[in-house]
């Protein structure tokens, strides 16, 4: 997963691998947080890692200004929606 979101972020080198391996981390237990299931490294749905990278856009220090930030939310969210264990509802 740090390969594709170095990718989206478009990052080169390494120097920042432990600081996105720990927004990855924070994502994942953001999702957890809200509902969703841990999904298991290297088997991630799409939607999954679609959620990761969204978080991961939100949360970088570095991002691209001209992102559209309240639409990324909504996806976001939209996406925990879809997912969200409602407990065998």
């Amino acid at each position: 997963m740090l390969e594709i979101i170095k990718k989206k972020l478009r990052v080169d080198g390494s120097e920042e691998d432990v600081d996105l391996a720990l927004l990855i981390g924070a994502a994942k237990e953001y999702l957890s947080n809200s509902g969703v299931p841990l999904q298991e490294e290297g088997k991630e749905s799409a939607l999954y890692k679609q959620a990761l990278i969204i978080y991961s856009f939100l949360n970088y220090e570095n991002y691209d200004k001209a992102l559209n930030v309240e639409a990324l939310k909504l996806s976001l969210q939209t996406i925990i929606l879809q997912m969200k264990s409602y407990g065998g509802v």
